[in-house]
């Protein structure tokens, strides 16, 4: 368990009852918002189209599959932007970018254009809170609840753990914005980091 997590265990909930769990929560939150950290370099994707074709070597279509998205994000983020709470994401990224990131940047990046906005931070910039290991993958709904997501050995999020103190959310909250705020906002970053990048091999 990361330090950061101050001892808490949280609750550990099985995916079907995380993604339950996590919906009904996340059209409840008010103007403090949601906020989320990634931290890993690598997820694995099973179901999302894009990421099949990604990982079948066909980059091309994974793009196509991504833009093709634009309605649902519209859509999605219009809804919050109606709702009236942020909705945050600080992306730690590592060089040189390995070809998953390069994909999910490129997600990230239609994301950030229709309002849920990432910054990019470095791994200097999480390095102060990395003494008891990496940042956990964690995400903030208000102050209400916290989930920290769990992934198998292969990268699957296979479930998730629920943290309920106020006192606990908010510093992570803390955390996040802050890193959020000494990030760079991911449409520069990728016109300079991503965007002049071959087409991944090897994935």
């Amino acid at each position: 368990m990361h330090e950061i997590l101050g001892g808490d265990p949280g609750e550990l909930l099985t995916l079907d009852d995380y993604l339950t769990d996590f919906y009904e929560h996340f059209w409840r939150i008010e103007s403090v918002g949601f906020w989320k950290l990634e931290r890993q370099q690598f997820f694995r994707e099973p179901g999302n189209k894009s990421w099949e074709a990604f990982i079948d070597g066909r980059w091309d279509e994974s793009l196509r599959l991504i833009d093709e998205q634009r309605d649902d994000f519209a859509d999605y983020y219009g809804r919050i932007a109606r709702q009236g709470f942020v909705n945050r994401r600080v992306r730690v990224v590592e060089k040189p970018i390995i070809p998953y990131l390069q994909w999910e940047l490129h997600l990230l990046r239609l994301r950030h254009e229709y309002g849920g906005l990432t910054n990019v931070a470095c791994p200097e910039q999480v390095a102060p809170y990395e003494n008891g290991g990496p940042l956990p993958e964690i995400y903030t709904l208000g102050f209400d609840v916290m989930y920290e997501a769990v992934y198998d050995d292969t990268g699957v999020l296979a479930a998730a753990r629920r943290f309920t103190d106020p006192e606990l959310i908010a510093r992570c909250q803390g955390l996040i914005e802050g890193l959020y705020n000494q990030g760079e906002p991911l449409d520069t970053f990728f016109d300079r980091e991503v965007a002049t990048l071959e087409p991944p091999t090897g994935t």
